[in-house]
């Protein structure tokens, strides 16, 4: 199904390795921040200013300024990055959190290849667990000290000395008791201050590039998280950008619970989005120094030359914007269009292009670029990012809520539960052209927005445009009307500290 052309694959050349980073929650789109240090209040995450070595990889390979998602978050929006299907497609999304087993995967074509996959995950959707480890010859819990299926993450988090024990009696034992133990004492003594596991990963992946014996090619998939909830980014880092009044405890004292303020558990004020954009912003910079360090461990173990290097982040994220907090529950732009810088081979010195790009289009392209012909290229919708001619539009889909409606009534109480959010129980699918969005409810729900007015999507004319609605809402139906919908398959059997680190991560 992969879009082709003449023009498209190894005709360009190829390279002997390719390494994926995902920037976890990382935006693309503006949103208006602080100004701390003379830094401009308007924050783009490919910004020499925030992120300097994402900037300079794009300057030496090729910055796509309008790549998109296929999903809000991280659970499919993986799955389609990984096997280049749409969320309806592929089955993991809300409704059903495990990828579909009959998929080929972005690994498995690499490992049919010969290569050597390596994966470091920071996100616990992306484990074993949930059906990632296919085509890995190892795929790793960068969080961990020690690599265990047991989460000790309830202990570390705890508020206070008695929450702590308190956890460590439910863990402890559960498992290795000598493995819970030494990764509870990195966790607390040893984990740089204000790091969730990017520092970590990135010690490996170094040591790991050091030590190689294999003369095999790799495929290097790491997933870095520290852009998601809760922003506690480094010291040094958020003292630069927050707002030049503020204190660093006045911004970690502001309480991140996205679903709580989603149903009105709790408010946050202008000033404390304020800061909380400011903790956002450097926790991307963080971020980026690890890139930086990725960068120079490649040209030490003399791969970068020999690399395909693509960094894009899997969603984006909502910090006040249209009255959300978190990526959850809708599809604007905010939360779908994301960074991609792409170098080394044939991106080398293809400077910014600002034609519509997927990360469906993955798939399609780093297979080829790296000489490799696979069944994946005919399973997706993607088209390779080398091919003439460019997309008129792309394609999103929220197939059911995360966390469900009925999760949150377990957690508020039914009655807390307003019924602003009990509107958000449906699926929605989304078609965005170079000027115009479009996204439909399937319980009757619609918005269009004209781009070229309306860029930050604030305001609906579907009621005013009814033929420009009508037209993109057939665009949909052409585009999802055929497929075929995966069917539950695989085990969805999350450990109990499995569960403790997503509701930490406000997704249960």
């Amino acid at each position: 199904m992969v879009e082709t052309d003449d023009e498209s694959g190894a005709s360009h050349g190829s390279v002997r390795n390719v390494v994926l980073v995902v920037l976890d929650t990382a935006r693309a789109t503006r949103f208006e921040g602080v100004a701390g240090d003379g830094i401009p209040s308007r924050f783009a995450s490919i910004d020499d200013r925030t992120m300097p070595t994402l900037a300079d990889a794009g300057m030496e390979g090729t910055v796509f300024e309008r790549a998109f998602s296929t999903a809000p978050w991280t659970l499919p929006s993986h799955a389609s990055l990984f096997t280049g299907t749409y969320p309806s497609e592929h089955g993991a999304h809300g409704g059903h959190t495990y990828l579909d087993d009959s998929l080929r995967t972005l690994p498995e074509a690499f490992a049919a290849a010969g290569y050597e996959t390596v994966g470091v995950s920071n996100n616990t959707w992306i484990t074993s667990e949930f059906g990632f480890d296919r085509g890995f010859d190892e795929l790793r819990r960068g969080w961990q000290y020690v690599q265990s299926d047991v989460d000790m993450g309830t202990v570390v988090r705890g508020e206070d000395v008695a929450e702590k024990l308190s956890a460590a009696r439910d863990r402890l034992l559960e498992g290795n008791p000598v493995v819970n133990a030494a990764n509870v004492l990195y966790s607390e003594f040893l984990q740089p201050a204000g790091d969730d596991g990017a520092a970590r990963t990135t010690d490996w992946i170094g040591d790991w590039l050091a030590g190689r014996e294999d003369d095999r090619p790799f495929f290097l998939f790491c997933n870095y998280i520290e852009p998601h909830v809760e922003y506690d980014p480094p010291r040094a880092f958020a003292e630069r950008y927050l707002p030049d009044d503020a204190t660093i405890e006045e911004a970690r004292g502001i309480r991140q619970d996205p679903r709580g303020y989603d149903v009105g558990d709790y408010e946050i004020t202008d000033r404390e989005f304020d800061l909380l954009r400011g903790l956002y912003r450097a926790e991307c910079a963080y971020v980026d120094s690890q890139l930086e360090r990725l960068r120079e461990s490649l040209r030490a173990a003399g791969e970068w030359e020999e690399s395909l290097v693509v960094v894009c982040g899997d969603h984006g994220e909502h910090v006040g914007d249209h009255g959300f907090f978190g990526h959850q529950y809708n599809l604007y732009d905010t939360l779908t269009h994301v960074p991609l810088v792409v170098t080394g081979g044939p991106f080398t010195g293809g400077g910014r292009r600002e034609d519509l790009v997927s990360l469906l289009d993955l798939p399609a392209t780093l297979p080829a670029v790296a000489g490799i012909e696979d069944p994946l290229a005919e399973q997706g919708h993607g088209r390779s990012l080398l091919a003439s001619g460019e997309r008129d539009a792309v394609f999103a889909e929220y197939v059911s809520p995360q966390p469900s409606i009925e999760r949150l009534e377990d957690r508020f109480g039914e009655e807390a539960i307003p019924e602003r959010v009990r509107a958000f129980d449906r699926r929605l699918r989304a078609v965005r052209t170079g000027g115009e969005k479009y996204v439909a409810g399937d319980d009757g729900f619609e918005r269009y927005h004209d781009l070229t007015e309306d860029p930050r999507e604030r305001e609906d004319l579907a009621e005013e445009r009814p033929a420009r609605a009508g037209a993109l809402a057939a665009r949909l139906e052409e585009r999802f009307g055929g497929l075929t919908e995966a069917e539950a398959s695989g085990s969805v059997s999350m450990a109990a500290s499995t569960e403790d680190r997503l509701a930490d991560l406000g997704y249960l």
